[in-house]
């Protein structure tokens, strides 16, 4: 199975990823035929769980998007079985030493980098040496989140940890171990400075950064910034957005009626 995100990746471009709270096979087909060039089901704080994963990438499936998933937590049980269901890559949240960042490697990959069981019983035959097996390794994108003070501060050390693509960032947990307002789209400098710092490092081993965001003009920005990866709020967020303007367009335009 080919990874698109990365071949889009070393083609030099960036990529705009989707974010699915909503556990339905219905919104991840539509979500999917959106343009969105990845699209990350989140396990973690989104209202999903293993068999609406696998229905929102058995969805997905007909579409040229890239299948991530956000795990709950850093535990190799979790990240196996996610891997096995059909992701081609793992976010991981509060990643804040090289010491988490290498179990993640660990559990991510096959022997002899890693310690991932074999068994991929969705991604490809159940048990069978085949083409994935030789490739996942290779294939299979490893992103810790920076999420945290201590993250921040162990970046260069979790960074040289070898088998990562990139990082996460995290921007509303980011702001809350700062003692700030958590929020996504944040334009405070010191933000940005600890933004730049993240881009550089990953830009100076060949390391991929995300963000997510809150609107499509502040992922723009960070594009333009740097990033490589820009998450545009999630499902659930998206409907309540367009929900809101339609209404409040409706309201303003009715003469007072409604």
């Amino acid at each position: 199975m080919v990874n698109l995100l990365k071949q889009r990746w070393a083609s030099g471009k960036a990529a705009v990823n989707a974010w699915l709270a909503i556990p339905s096979s219905f919104s991840a087909e539509v979500i999917a035929r959106c343009g969105f060039d990845s699209v990350t089901v989140d396990v973690q704080h989104g209202v999903q769980d293993y068999m609406s994963m696998v229905q929102c990438f058995q969805a997905m499936g007909a579409h040229p998007v890239t299948p991530l998933v956000r795990v709950p937590w850093l535990e190799p049980g979790i990240v196996g079985k996610v891997l096995d269901a059909g992701a081609q890559g793992v976010i991981c949240p509060m990643v804040n030493t090289p010491e988490a960042a290498e179990a993640l490697v660990q559990y991510a990959k096959y022997p002899p980098r890693g310690a991932r069981s074999n068994g991929p019983i969705r991604i490809t035959m159940y048990g069978e040496a085949s083409d994935y097996q030789k490739t996942a390794n290779d294939d299979t994108l490893v992103i810790p989140m920076i999420e945290t003070q201590q993250a921040v501060q162990n970046l260069d050390a979790i960074l040289d940890v070898k088998g990562l693509a990139g990082v996460y960032i995290g921007p509303a947990d980011l702001a809350f171990s700062y003692g700030k307002t958590p929020k996504l789209d944040h334009e405070d400098q010191f933000f940005f400075d600890i933004y730049a710092k993240i881009i550089a490092a990953c830009s100076k081993r060949g390391l991929y950064a995300g963000i997510h965001t809150g609107r499509g003009a502040y992922a723009a920005r960070m594009i333009k910034m740097g990033f490589r990866l820009t998450t545009i709020a999630n499902d659930s967020g998206l409907m309540a957005m367009a929900a809101k303007a339609e209404i409040a367009d409706a309201r303003k335009n009715s003469d007072g009626i409604a």
